[in-house]
């Protein structure tokens, strides 16, 4: 009899070294998250360099944000970032700036994980997501968020994207 190896799964805080990893993570789900909401000429233009890039400044804004990332054996795999609201009429003090998690990897726990690390129980909070993007819906009413009734349109890649807003 033997026994399947458990991989070994962590998700710990960004550091300045993950910014080259998380930087191709982000690109490939994007493309895994947006193919059906972006043209392919726009997802084309996503650089996993230049979003490592962004990763270099994000990850050492201060105290009140929390950056953190997943790992499946050594390998990052996903990423979740939250901090001070950026609306001027913000519901609530904290936002969830966003979560992304190799399409491989979701539905496995490690997408809640990454929001526990970045969203302490009960806290309010808020995000924007997709309107279509019924999978995170799903995630988000699962943990306690509802709809309040705010949209908006956002460029995105040289495109528009409409987003709205669930609080907790």
């Amino acid at each position: 009899m033997s026994a399947e190896a458990q991989p070994d799964i962590i998700v710990r805080p960004v550091r300045d070294v993950d910014a080259e990893a998380l930087g191709r993570v982000h690109a490939q789900t994007w493309h895994e998250t947006y193919d059906h909401l972006i043209s392919k000429a726009a997802l084309e233009r996503i650089s996993p360099r230049r979003m490592a890039e962004l990763w270099t400044n994000w990850a050492h804004q201060g105290e009140d944000f929390r950056m953190s990332a997943a790992l499946v054996d050594g390998e990052i795999v996903g990423f979740v970032g939250s901090g001070p609201a950026r609306d001027k009429d913000a519901p609530s003090l904290r936002e969830l700036y966003f979560i992304y998690l190799l399409a491989q990897y979701q539905g496995t726990g490690l997408g809640q994980q990454l929001f526990d690390a970045a969203v302490d129980a009960g806290e309010p909070v808020y995000l924007w997501v997709a309107e279509d993007n019924p999978r995170a819906h799903r995630f988000y009413v699962r943990n306690g968020f509802a709809l309040d009734g705010a949209s908006h349109t956002e460029p995105f890649l040289g495109e528009t994207l409409t987003e709205v807003r669930f609080v907790r």
